[in-house]
Parts: C-alpha cells; sequence; structure tokens
C-alpha cells in the first residue's frame, strides 16, 4: 500500500473516528481492554442480534493507532457474522504476524501491513481485537 495512502486513512479514523462514543441502551455486551504499557484503555461496546453484529461502540484514551485500528475494525464488522468476523480476526493476526494472509478479507485493515517493522506498536493495533477475540468465545 502507497504510504502516502497509509498515514491518510490511519490519521482520518484517528481524527474522525466511527463508532466513538458510549451508547446507554441494552443489548450491547461492554468489554474493556487496556494496553499495560502506555496510555491505551478502550471500552467497547458490541451489539450483536442473531449472530450479527449490528453495532459497535467504543471510549477511552489510546493512540493513534489503536484509535484508528479500533475505527477502521468497526468499519470491517458491522453486518458482519460471528464467523466471518473471527475470519477478519485470524487473517489480521496473520498479517501482523508476518504470515501468509488473504489480503482482500481485510479491506483497509491493510493499512498495518507493515506494523511488524515497529513491534512496540503491534499491540496497539491489536488492541481493539482483543475485545473482539472475548466476545467470539
Amino acid at each position: 500500500m502507497d504510504p502516502i495512502l497509509r498515514r491518510e486513512i490511519i490519521l482520518d479514523h484517528y481524527q474522525n473516528p466511527h463508532g466513538h462514543g458510549l451508547v446507554d441502551e441494552d443489548g450491547y455486551i461492554k468489554i474493556n481492554t487496556n494496553n499495560e504499557s502506555c496510555i491505551d484503555n478502550l471500552d467497547i461496546m458490541y451489539k450483536i442480534v442473531d449472530d450479527v453484529i449490528q453495532d459497535i461502540r467504543f471510549d477511552g484514551d489510546a493512540c493513534a493507532i489503536s484509535t484508528s485500528a479500533t475505527s477502521i475494525m468497526i468499519s470491517s464488522l458491522i453486518g458482519k457474522t460471528r464467523k466471518e468476523a473471527a475470519l477478519i480476526l485470524e487473517e489480521y493476526e496473520k498479517m501482523l504476524n508476518e504470515e501468509n494472509y488473504d489480503s482482500e478479507v481485510l479491506g483497509e485493515l491493510n493499512v498495518y501491513e507493515d506494523i511488524y517493522k515497529q513491534p512496540n506498536r503491534k499491540k496497539c493495533a491489536l488492541l481493539p481485537f482483543e475485545s473482539l477475540r472475548r466476545i467470539l468465545k
């Protein structure tokens, strides 16, 4: 991916994150996820109806990578089934671990394809997906 485009996508999702702001409604499952080695601490709420992710909301303090990864994750998962979400999670982890992965499955999440070059940022990119892993169990 073009580095300039990658930067623009990450900055846009950081400055204008999708799903930002928690709601006080029934039907949501709330999970806290944090990175003990930095400021990242997010509450993420999932609304799943008939095995389909209807909505995801978040709030908290996080760096640009965690915030943008959360926003892109939200865009990628709304309308997906648990099975589809599990596939996205699997391919995303493969990408971050420098394994062979299906880039077609990831869409905008491909902006983190080079995050392995900054090992300390990998955990930031994975943070929102930790909540997804817990939801899928």
